[in-house]
């Protein structure tokens, strides 16, 4: 049990390079512990986070935690941070939040895709940020503190008004986008006639009446005739 640090309801396990959740400490740990801190590992799962029933904080900062997240129900958790993770799409993230950690009050995801500042990419600016934290407290109405800011009542307001507009919905990917051009068959040509009217051997003409008469009154070229030349 190297590395693991306790002091009664607070327990640490940093930078043991863990890629899930030791078992020894759920079975030592989980039944007390309020504070867990397993910051700069490798984590990819917290499949071991299930024993640790009575936590209100939990630290996992600089880990491998990806989009496919998923924590057991902690009913009493408050604060949870998820810095420098791997997470890049955010509406999944927080539908589980919102079902599982029902009393969550302050979420960090600084240094995460999902999270757009100049943190993570230099084309992102405060407006960006801004529309992230509408469309986060519209998600998770219990929030307090976002990142490393206090959530306003202004901000509540709009996100109540707004956030569910401000959802940032990823670009067809251009890859993608050429190789199904190139699947379609290059004798398929496209036309705007109806499926019916495009083969050559069944033609069909349509026939219709005009009600419309041209006297040629507004023909550019009676400008330069007379009436007596008519």
């Amino acid at each position: 049990m190297a590395g693991v640090v306790g002091n009664g309801a607070q327990v640490s396990y940093i930078s043991q390079d863990c890629e899930e959740i030791p078992e020894f400490l759920g079975k030592k740990y989980g039944s007390i512990a309020k504070r867990l801190d397993l910051s700069f590992n490798l984590l990819r799962s917290l499949e071991g986070l299930k024993t640790f029933s009575c936590l209100e904080e939990l630290i996992l900062d600089n880990n491998l935690l990806g989009n496919d997240l998923r924590l057991p129900r902690l009913p009493h958790l408050h604060t949870l941070t998820l810095n420098k993770n791997q997470i890049s799409y955010l509406e999944s993230l927080l539908d589980h939040l919102a079902d599982v950690v029902p009393s969550l009050e302050y979420l960090s995801l600084l240094g995460n895709m999902a999270c757009p500042n100049e943190l993570v990419s230099k084309d992102k600016d405060e407006d960006d940020y801004q529309r992230y934290r509408y469309f986060v407290l519209h998600k998770l109405t219990t929030l307090k503190f976002l990142d490393t800011r206090r959530v306003t009542k202004w901000e509540r307001e709009e996100a109540l008004l707004r956030g569910a507009f401000m959802k940032v919905v990823k670009p067809i990917d251009a890859k993608a986008s050429s190789s199904d051009t190139a699947s379609v068959s290059p004798e398929t040509h496209y036309t705007p006639l109806p499926s019916g009217s495009r083969d050559l051997t069944n033609h069909r003409g349509v026939l219709g009446k005009c009600r419309y008469i041209y006297y040629g009154k507004h023909s550019e070229g009676n400008r330069f005739i007379r009436d007596d030349q008519l």
